[in-house]
């Protein structure tokens, strides 16, 4: 084991290196200078199409995709929203200083350009596989955008996102809720991995309608409820919020010393733990979401990229900027905690006696959610690579290994998880660089007022 967790150290420190960063952050740059800001300036009609999306109307509802525009982007979000949102916002703090979340904006604002090109690729370059159902994401624009020649691009994505899936969208999910469980309620971890493993399997046997939902329902409900208990904090804290934003404006450009338990973090690993943190929050340009967004039940690529990048901003900008400002307006990060046991107790400090259960409770709703749609993810990727007959053994073994994880130990999980995340990223990242005149002239032609059509007429039958 030691020797595993050497490797995965090592590939670890290379593929979350400055390289990566630079990549994420390049990308999603030059994406959203070719895109003239657009994600950012056509925010509101994302919104609005959203809302119009709650339902697939008139022909394309049976025709063109399984599930409603707004259940796909909730079906992204149960993935996003998750351990990402409570423990990685904590991580981020703890090792980089509040500086970081600065840092996390930054790669939310970058990678909502990144997520409306996935999304806008993905139902372009979508197949219909031989069960009529719709499949898509980087595995199949890199196949029909770029070409037979670059299929072991596509080939390297499914293979790191079929395993990843086990990792950051299955064990490292169940282990957190498990501990959660444990440390607040002294329910059993293997209680907690039996329960999720009951449950989970109910929706996951079903497959993409009955996983998008049980999303659309449970997402906004818990979402919100969130939120109304970070703002509910926040009241509480009003007098710190101020404070609280100066520490992450001043720490973004200015190393922090130590405090307390806290060890002080130079500008660097502010930089690099906020974008990090924010890629693991919000998977902008891991290539996860688009597979999702594939399934939608519309005929516009453009439109579901419009509502795709709501995610990012959702995430990052939203959910995590409350739980940012919940944990920088108490002092406990300060005393060196991290994790979700940092934001439970910066909840707990504002609430005693139900901050604990407020975060735990989020935490088992929003990792339920996440093995739902990674689910998802992961059984596309299998399926690319072995077939339509293979997604039933994925849904089976996906399932079991939810209280395996429950069960194990939290950190190789982690490192696992983490690697094979930013392995996902790099296939991503190179086909979105290749396609990007795809998506550009896609984007200027539907503002143009010009008709853009998915390319339905792409079959897939393995």
């Amino acid at each position: 084991m030691e020797t595993l967790n050497s490797l995965f150290g090592a590939i670890n420190g290379v593929v979350w290196g400055p390289l990566m960063l630079i990549l994420l952050l390049g990308v999603g740059i030059y994406l959203q200078l070719g895109l003239k800001l657009m994600p950012i300036r056509k925010l509101g009609i994302g919104f609005k199409l959203m809302w119009q999306g709650r339902e697939a109307k008139g022909e394309s509802a049976e025709k063109d995709g399984e599930i409603s525009p707004f259940n796909a982007l909730m079906t992204s979000l149960s993935a996003t929203i998750g351990t990402g949102n409570i423990a990685g916002v904590a991580t981020a703090i703890a090792l980089g200083g509040p500086g970081a979340v600065f840092w996390m904006w930054i790669t939310a604002l970058v990678g909502m350009a990144t997520k409306f090109a996935e999304a806008l690729l993905a139902v372009r370059f979508r197949e219909t596989d031989s069960t009529g159902y719709h499949v898509g994401g980087p595995m199949f624009y890199i196949k029909n955008g770029l070409g037979k020649k670059w299929m072991w691009l596509g080939v390297l994505f499914a293979f790191f996102g079929a395993v990843a899936a086990f990792g950051i969208g299955n064990t490292v999910q169940s282990n957190s809720v498990a501990d959660a469980m444990d440390a607040t309620f002294g329910v059993p971890t293997w209680l907690t991995g039996v329960v999720i493993m009951v449950l989970a399997g109910a929706v996951i046997l079903g497959g993409i309608k009955r996983i998008a939902k049980v999303a659309g329902k449970l997402v906004p409900v818990m979402g919100i409820a969130y939120i109304v208990a970070g703002i509910l904090v926040l009241i509480i804290n009003a007098g710190q919020i101020g404070e609280a934003f100066s520490l992450i404006f001043y720490y973004a450009f200015n190393p922090i010393a130590a405090a307390g338990g806290f060890a002080g973090a130079a500008v660097m690993a502010a930089i690099r733990f906020g974008v990090a943190r924010g890629i693991f929050s919000n998977e902008a340009g891991l290539g996860s979401a688009p597979i999702a967004h594939a399934a939608a039940q519309t005929k516009n690529p453009v439109r579901q990229g419009l509502i795709a990048m709501l995610g990012t901003f959702i995430d990052t900008i939203v959910v995590c900027t409350i739980t940012a400002l919940v944990i920088l307006t108490s002092t406990v990060w300060i005393d060196g905690e991290e994790g979700a046991s940092l934001t439970a107790l910066s909840f707990d400090a504002a609430l005693p006696g139900f901050g604990n259960q407020i975060v735990a409770v989020a935490l088992a709703v929003f990792a339920f959610t996440t093995i739902l749609g990674w689910s998802f993810y992961g059984e596309k990727c299998f399926q690319f690579l072995f077939g339509t007959r293979s997604i039933m053994l994925y849904r089976v073994l996906f399932v079991l290994a939810i209280p395996l994880g429950a069960m194990a130990q939290l950190g190789f999980i982690w490192l696992m998880a983490d690697t094979f995340n930013a392995m996902m990223a790099i296939p991503n990242l190179i086909a979105l660089a290749l396609l990007s005149p795809v998506v550009f002239k896609l984007t200027k032609d539907y503002f143009d007022g010009k008709d853009v059509l998915p390319g339905e007429a792409l079959d897939h039958d393995n």
